[in-house]
């Protein structure tokens, strides 16, 4: 019988680029911004089936705890509580020592959604698979615009029965010229942070191309604390740990990294023009939350907690009313709300 998936769910954040609904005390995996759940609801939803997923592996850190546990089923959920955050490399090595070595992780982000959770579990089992051969697999997202706000991966040799690819190269952010001349060419994946392989595999990779992430993390490990369902690694090595991201670290380094394309309704939800887009419009594509009146508008979004807003002749607006915060923007210039400084320095209010 093929060991079950271990999910290992990485919850954290800053809250900025979606403020003022997103605040540092509870960024946006803990909140119901598609349907009745939280983001992070709908990332342990997705892994909920037992004879594909085990139980899940949360990490993180202390400040999102009590998130985690009133919004996880605790039934053998593992939590690892990071001191301090040192990026996706040291986090998924973290989990990597609490598995067994020859065991699947699928490492999946607590703040995106995915529309399609059928789709997401057939590619699972097929980034698994490759994994248990000694690949490790990243998700190449279905690029179906020529967004400049993701990473790419280039895909290379297919690999034989598998339905994965070779990876060719990971590309950077690209321009929007770029990014349109990737969808002209055919080939290029969105690199949507979602990953499989095992266990033992990474850490060995890790220890190959970053020892000094690798080794500190390791003692840290060793010098950690089980407490009921959580475990703390040592918090003053774990603070000496590099801050690097996987695919760093890692990924871009290794020469047995793979892609296995999906297109499952994926979004990051990266800020309010990405999650006006990933909520169902009325007939002339506005988005309402809350009280509010539209009139001779198209395709504006609004969401208030309390206070009744009212809008009239405008298009690829939104407007976000929190509390005794409002937020107007244009869709264009939704990326840089997080700049804001009541994005900036908050008072850690939720």
């Amino acid at each position: 019988m093929t060991e079950l998936i271990a999910p290992v769910i990485l919850c954290g954040g800053g809250g900025t680029r979606l403020w003022p609904r997103s605040r540092t005390a509870r960024p946006k995996p803990f909140l119901p911004l598609i349907g009745i759940e939280t983001l992070f609801q709908q990332a342990l939803s997705r892994t909920r089936n037992r004879s594909v997923f085990g139980a899940p592996v949360i990490v993180t850190g202390s400040a999102h705890l009590e998130h985690v546990e009133r919004q996880a089923d605790s039934a053998g959920i593992s939590i690892l509580v990071e001191p301090s955050a040192r990026n996706t490399a040291a986090a998924i090595a973290l989990a990597a020592h609490r598995l067994a070595p020859d065991r699947v992780m699928l490492v999946c982000p607590s703040d995106h959604h995915i529309a399609d959770a059928a789709a997401f579990v057939a590619a699972a089992q097929q980034g698994a698979s490759l994994a248990r051969e000694g690949w490790l697999v990243s998700f190449g997202i279905h690029a179906d615009r020529p967004e400049t706000g993701f990473g790419y991966i280039r895909r290379g040799e297919p690999i034989a029965s598998t339905g994965g690819f070779r990876i060719d190269r990971f590309v950077e952010k690209p321009d929007r010229t770029r990014a349109q001349a990737f969808l002209d060419e055919g080939g290029y994946d969105w690199n949507g942070g979602i990953f499989a392989f095992t266990a033992g595999r990474f850490l060995a990779e890790l220890e190959a191309h970053r020892p000094d992430i690798a080794q500190v993390v390791a003692r840290a490990v060793a010098e950690g604390t089980q407490s009921g369902d959580f475990f703390t690694p040592d918090a003053e090595l774990f603070a000496a740990v590099p801050s690097e991201s996987i695919d760093y670290a890692v990924m871009e380094k290794t020469d047995r990294a793979a892609v296995v394309p999906v297109d499952m309704g994926w979004s990051d939800i990266g800020n309010w023009q990405v999650l006006r887009d990933a909520r169902t419009g009325d007939a002339d594509g506005n988005r309402v939350l809350g009280r509010a009146e539209l009139v001779d508008c198209r395709n504006v979004l609004v969401e208030t907690d309390g206070p009744r807003v009212s809008v009239i002749g405008l298009e690829d607006v939104c407007i976000v009313v929190d509390g005794d915060e409002v937020l107007v923007t244009t869709v264009d210039g939704a990326q840089k709300v997080g700049k804001l400084a009541g994005a900036q320095n908050q008072s850690g209010a939720a």
